[in-house]
């Protein structure tokens, strides 16, 4: 039976015949070659965060607040012996782990969200696929396997069934809404270069592809440069939605009958209020550090929301997962998965598929060394007795 782990092997063998991986093998590694490689405005798209960055920091370090306690004598360090697969919102994966929703993607590749599509079908592992698309939801729904599609609300109701019409036509298996952009943060990096890529008509392909979208305008983006600008300027009054509220998860409720899942909650009493309006997964989220800073890290925030809600609703975990250890430390504090973002999309930047396909295979094969080492052969193993608080 292969495993993840089975990448140590391939590379350990590989150098045998003096051939060694050409792209870094730790997330911190992926980060400062991107940096070194990458266009610098594509590069402070991804890397950057708000403000003064302290809760991008915040998210990394959280995790120094705990230690795993490794279990041996188990009979588990043998590679066919773990099973790290799990069923979550009805969807199958081959470990607790998907792609987190990153937008514009083709400012690292041409074909960027397809590509991730593909990778992540031959991992067995989830995609969650931007609103913010370079790429469309059906073009990625042919490519895709286990998928989800995030919903930005844009501030049109029609518009917005119409996005979770097409992502389930398209074969998502559940849809995620994002709860914590109703615009967009305070970023420096990318006002340093004054670069927004939606204004020039980038990230925007589900709203240039979308029937209703279309119809509120008076020409083909297509046909001039003018038709485009004006298309541009149609988004910007539509993305974005202040007047969200619980009552439109509940709306939403009524639009699908795929699994709903909210993400960007920080607080427990938020988690409530969704669940009771009909989600049923939350995701504690602060985008990465993107939206607010100076809010609280997302691990920090974990333990109190499946605290409220995990008995009601499933709770996944996203914002500063790097390592093999983090997604087992938000597991053991009761996430049920995890979502992973930036590295693998610097190695998407670096060397398209390629690229992608070993920072995920670096996070999955760590992840399964490191159960297999901590004597955990499923995930059921993992639970807050294996935690150590660490000040």
């Amino acid at each position: 039976m292969s495993s993840f782990v089975d990448f140590q092997n391939e590379i350990y063998l590989s150098g045998l015949a003096g051939i060694v991986p050409s792209l870094p093998m730790t997330a911190a590694g992926l980060e400062e070659r991107a940096r070194e490689v990458l266009d610098p405005a594509a590069f402070a798209y991804v890397a950057g965060s708000a403000s003064a960055e302290r809760t991008a920091h915040a998210n990394l370090t959280a995790f120094d607040k705990y230690r795993l306690l490794p279990r041996m004598l188990r009979g588990s360090s043998a590679p066919g012996a773990r099973d790290l697969s799990i069923e979550i919102l009805g969807t199958r994966l081959a470990a607790p782990i998907l792609t987190a929703p990153i937008g514009v993607l083709g400012l690292l590749h041409e074909h960027g969200e397809a590509v991730i599509a593909e990778v992540t079908r031959e991992l067995g592992i989830g995609m969650v696929l931007s609103t913010a698309a370079s790429t469309t939801i059906e073009e990625v729904g042919a490519r895709a396997g286990a998928w989800w599609h995030q919903l930005y609300w844009p501030d049109d109701k029609e518009l917005a069934r119409s996005f979770v019409e097409r992502a389930e036509k398209s074969g998502a298996s559940a849809i995620v809404v994002t709860v914590d952009t109703p615009a967009l943060g305070w970023r420096p990096r990318d006002l340093a270069l004054g670069h927004l890529p939606f204004l020039q008509g980038k990230g925007i392909a589900n709203y240039l592809s979308d029937p209703v979208f279309r119809a509120k305008l008076t020409a083909d983006p297509e046909e001039s440069p003018e038709a485009m600008r004006a298309a541009i300027l149609t988004w910007t009054g539509l993305f974005g939605n202040h007047g969200l509220r619980p009552a439109d998860i509940a709306r939403l409720r009524d639009w699908t009958e795929l699994p709903i899942a909210v993400k960007g909650v920080l607080h427990p009493d938020d988690a409530r209020q969704v669940v009771d309006a009909g989600a049923d997964a939350v995701i504690v989220s602060n985008h990465g550090g993107r939206q607010v800073d100076g809010a609280v890290a997302a691990l920090d925030a974990l333990p109190t929301i499946v605290a409220t809600v995990g008995d009601r609703a499933e709770v996944l975990f996203d914002s500063g997962i790097r390592a093999g250890s983090d997604v087992m430390i938000a597991l053991a504090l009761g996430a049920k998965a995890v979502l992973y973002g930036r590295p693998w999309a610097y190695g998407l930047g670096l060397a398209g598929a390629d690229g992608a396909r070993h920072a995920l295979r670096t996070l999955l094969a760590d992840f399964d060394a490191a159960m297999g080492l901590s004597g955990c052969t499923a995930l059921h193993d993992l639970s807050r007795t294996m935690l150590s608080s660490h000040r």
